[in-house]
């Protein structure tokens, strides 16, 4: 896939990975952007995003983003704060900008300092790779996944959305993924970017949950070169749609995931409680293991729905398992085998009526399977 006008990246080796895969990714545009930027709230924040969020409000224009992977960077004390900037040096001095267009991003194991030596040589590499296809990046910035993550939308001006992110595991996000980077050449202005993205991460990134960990190190980025005109809105729009695509993309891979849950909750009485309430029985262990198991057992949906402190009647809900109606007020009779028989597939699909309003939202999440636990309990061994 192919970035839009004017924006270039790569991804090289620098043996941060242990496994020596790619583990360095640079993004450049070769003008100022205007962009927008969501982080993690977990507290244990890793340095990249306490670096990001100062660049946030001190109103400075973007102009690249350099990557690692393998290594979050995290509780590192000021060794690691001081890595985290050096990072940025070296790529504003390979690119020929200012440290402070340049944002930091990292991705991997929490509490490991990060080898400076590597980025030293990994960052020049990358530097001299820049071209205008997405793969490299996008595979450059992968841990767990065990597929690459990326999504376009054109829009009738001629202008592209292109973004790829990362994420597996210790997703339950407060505020976007892993790891999410969107870039677009259509004329966008900061302010409006600014003033919409949360409520686009609200309902795709923050709408996604694989195994209720949030991680240290998550990280949502736009950035629009302004190179292309296009209507605000319809922009604003694909940006949207991108990065919905790019959240579905990540539950689908969620570590040791054989399907995709959707929960699609209606009648409720805002869209902040339909999130809420959808992601809360997307995100039950219980109901994740009935999924993997084809098991129909709507009890668990009605139970993770009860403790989601959004306030509806269960009376007066209703619930459907793949089509075929499981709830209405009180138990329905369905023939448990069909429904079991229409879960063996890799969508799953959750709808949910709770009768209290008229907002509606949607969430994702995944199966859990055994090997989800054998993936986690060797992660570092």
């Amino acid at each position: 896939m192919i970035l839009p006008s004017g924006f270039r990246s790569s991804g090289v080796k620098a043996g941060i990975k242990k496994s020596g895969n790619p583990d360095v990714a640079l993004i450049h545009s070769d003008v100022p952007c205007a962009w927008a930027l969501s982080t993690t709230q977990n507290l244990a924040a890793a340095a990249s995003v306490h670096r990001a969020r100062s660049l946030y409000s001190s109103g400075a224009m973007l102009q690249a983003i350099v990557v690692n992977a393998g290594n979050a960077n995290c509780v590192t004390g000021e060794q690691g704060v001081r890595t985290d900037r050096r990072m940025a040096e070296l790529a504003a001095h390979e690119l020929n900008l200012e440290a402070l267009s340049v944002l930091t991003a990292s991705t991997g194991v929490i509490g490991v300092q990060l080898p400076i030596e590597k980025l030293e040589v990994g960052i020049p590499l990358a530097a001299a790779a820049l071209g205008e296809d997405v793969k490299a990046a996008a595979t450059a910035i992968m841990t767990t996944d065990l597929t690459m993550k990326v999504a376009e939308v054109i829009l009738s001006s001629g202008a592209r959305v292109v973004g790829f992110c990362k994420g597996s595991g210790m997703i339950h996000p407060n505020m976007a993924t892993m790891l999410a980077f969107v870039v677009t050449d259509a004329v966008l202005e900061q302010t409006a970017l600014r003033s919409t993205f949360a409520g686009i991460v609200a309902r795709t990134f923050n709408a996604i949950t694989v195994d209720g960990d949030t991680s240290t190190n998550d990280m949502a980025v736009v950035m629009a070169s302004g190179r292309v005109a296009c209507d605000a809105l319809e922009g604003l729009e694909a940006i949207e749609a991108v990065m919905r695509d790019l959240a579905k993309q990540i539950a689908r891979d969620g570590e040791g995931a054989t399907k995709l849950l959707t929960v699609n909750v209606r009648g409720a009485p805002s869209e902040a409680d339909a999130l809420k309430a959808a992601r809360t029985v997307a995100g039950s262990s219980l109901l994740k293991s009935a999924v993997y198991g084809n098991d129909p057992n709507w009890g668990r949906i009605l139970a993770a729905l009860g403790r989601s402190d959004v306030t509806f009647e269960p009376t007066q809900a209703s619930v459907s398992v793949q089509g075929i109606a499981v709830f209405d007020g009180q138990p329905l009779e369905f023939d448990k085998d069909a429904a079991s028989s229409a879960m063996r597939c890799e969508d799953v699909v959750i709808d949910v009526d709770l009768g209290a309003g008229s907002a509606s939202g949607t969430a994702w999440g995944c199966d859990l399977t055994e090997n989800y636990v054998k993936i986690n309990a060797e992660y570092t061994t």
